[in-house]
């Protein structure tokens, strides 16, 4: 006589309040507790003793759902195995999986690491660790990298979009990187979706409708001399590397950043490596004998391998800024004053537009001006650079 099944209802599950054992059949039984907590087990016998399986609770699993559950059991045991075992090794498995199953900040990290070498600067690095650490981790870094999605990404995304919009296309940019590199090295796949073209750009806006685009404040280069004259009576390393920033036309990390080593006063050049270029490529600077001599006084009081020691190395970010507060002109900038000599040598001189061009390191896009930057230009350059000094000093004006 076979034996019966399925002889529980929906209804008797929800109404069995008897504590013990109640059979539906084919090894699937309804556990109730003296406390009436229902749940499923799969109960088989294997080498003569009796293994529970548990199924899951009432709660949570459905007597369809439990019958399903003990028909994969049984035909594990039709085919000689022991679902016991087979259960065993998918828990390890899932373990295995979910210890593989990186998060976004275990994966940002790794790539880090292994791009490190690929940074212009240290500089350069630890801003990507603070964008990460301050937009990224407090959002998605706990997640696993596999499941991160576009809705995620915009999380992070959305609250700086339009108001730090230059900060938040970078940090999508290195968001798409850590994804894709996570991508490639299995952790994730599919779509990257943090990419921009085709995908992101169809659900923020886009950079140049939102972004404030603000140009550094540049004093208007007939009041250089009076200004120049002005400085010199700072007595501070600050002062100092403004002078140098002036009379070189350099950004500020490459005046703060400079170091002896880099300066040859017999050849009159200052030499700014790769690393420390916007353009990544070398750029020679030749010195005005007004700088020369600026740099000389300085090595009268050398303290370190910096040209403008600060306390722990080289000057601060801030430093030149501090110092334009202090003398009252808070509405400069110290990268306004490239502007400053750019407009000068507009405006009266007669140089070449890709002589002037080099002199303030700017990498030319028009390919025929290019063609004349095979040589560094340094006679041409020198002679606009002594100019620019002269003009400063209030001699050439």
């Amino acid at each position: 006589m076979a034996k019966k099944i399925n002889k529980l209802s929906d209804r008797e599950v929800s109404t069995k309040i008897k504590p013990g054992l109640h059979g539906d059949g084919l090894g699937l039984w309804l556990k109730v507790t003296r406390t009436k907590t229902k749940s499923w087990i799969f109960r088989y016998t294997r080498d003569g003793k009796t293994v529970d399986i548990g199924l899951g609770s009432c709660i949570t699993v459905s007597l369809s759902e439990a019958r399903k559950k003990a028909a994969k059991h049984r035909s594990v045991l039709d085919a000689g195995g022991n679902p016991l075992e087979l259960k065993k090794q998918e828990l390890a498995a899932r373990k295995v999986s979910k210890a593989v199953a990186l998060t976004f900040k275990q994966c940002a990290e790794s790539y880090i690491n292994k791009q490190q070498h690929e940074f212009k600067n240290a500089k350069h690095l630890q801003q990507w660790r603070n964008t990460l650490e301050h937009y990224c981790f407090p959002i998605i870094g706990s997640l696993p990298v596999a499941d991160i999605d576009t809705a995620l990404v915009t999380a992070c995304l959305e609250p700086i979009w339009t108001t730090k919009n230059e900060t938040a296309s970078r940090v999508r940019g290195r968001i798409e990187q850590v994804l894709a590199w996570a991508t490639v090295s299995g952790y994730r796949t599919g779509d990257n979706p943090a990419r921009w073209r085709g995908h992101l750009d169809k659900i923020l806006p886009k950079p140049s409708k939102v972004q404030d685009t603000k140009h550094h404040t540049a004093l208007p280069y007939v009041n250089m001399p009076a200004f120049m004259d002005e400085l010199k009576q700072q007595d501070n390393t600050a002062a100092r590397c403004l002078e140098f920033v002036i009379l070189t036309a350099a950004r500020t990390n490459e005046a703060i950043g400079a170091t002896w080593d880099e300066i040859d006063l017999d050849a009159g050049v200052w030499t700014i490596p790769a690393e420390r270029m916007k353009a990544d490529k070398e750029h020679i600077v030749p010195l005005s004998n007004v700088c020369l001599e600026l740099l000389k006084s300085m090595q009268a009081v050398k303290q370190n391998t910096y040209i403008f020691a600060g306390a722990r190395g080289g000057l601060s970010n801030m430093a030149m800024l501090k110092l334009l507060e202090r003398m009252g002109r808070k509405d400069l900038t110290v990268h306004g004053f490239r502007s400053t000599f750019r407009d000068w040598a507009a405006e009266t001189t007669h140089h070449e537009n890709f002589v002037l061009e080099m002199c303030l390191a700017h990498t030319i896009k028009n390919q025929a001006e290019k063609a004349y930057r095979r040589g560094d230009l340094l006679k041409k350059r020198l002679v606009v650079m002594n100019e620019w000094a002269n003009y400063c000093d209030g001699t050439g004006v």
